[in-house]
């Protein structure tokens, strides 16, 4: 039993492409790798901004302060900054 031939693999293909079509499979091959470059752009992107945070400068000493007059230990008090 073990691994199929050549000719097993030509007779698949052919029975795949005699289904699908060449235009379906033309298609199917697009889509997906244009899901692979997506994905690529989306890794580069969360590494990018990974050591873009890890480069990120100290809070500024009023940061700590306001930190430290609050009451409550659990609440830190921070600035959202919107996302150019």
């Amino acid at each position: 039993m073990g691994s199929f031939s050549i000719w097993h693999w030509l007779v698949v293909l052919l029975i795949v492409v005699m289904v699908f079509g060449t235009k379906k499979l033309k298609n199917i091959g697009s889509d997906l790798g244009g899901a692979v470059k997506g994905f690529k752009d989306g890794i580069k992107e969360g590494g990018q901004s990974a050591e873009s945070g890890a480069e990120a400068p100290a809070p500024s000493a009023s940061a700590k302060v306001a930190h430290e007059n609050s009451g409550d230990k659990n609440t830190i008090d921070v600035e959202a900054k919107q996302k150019s």
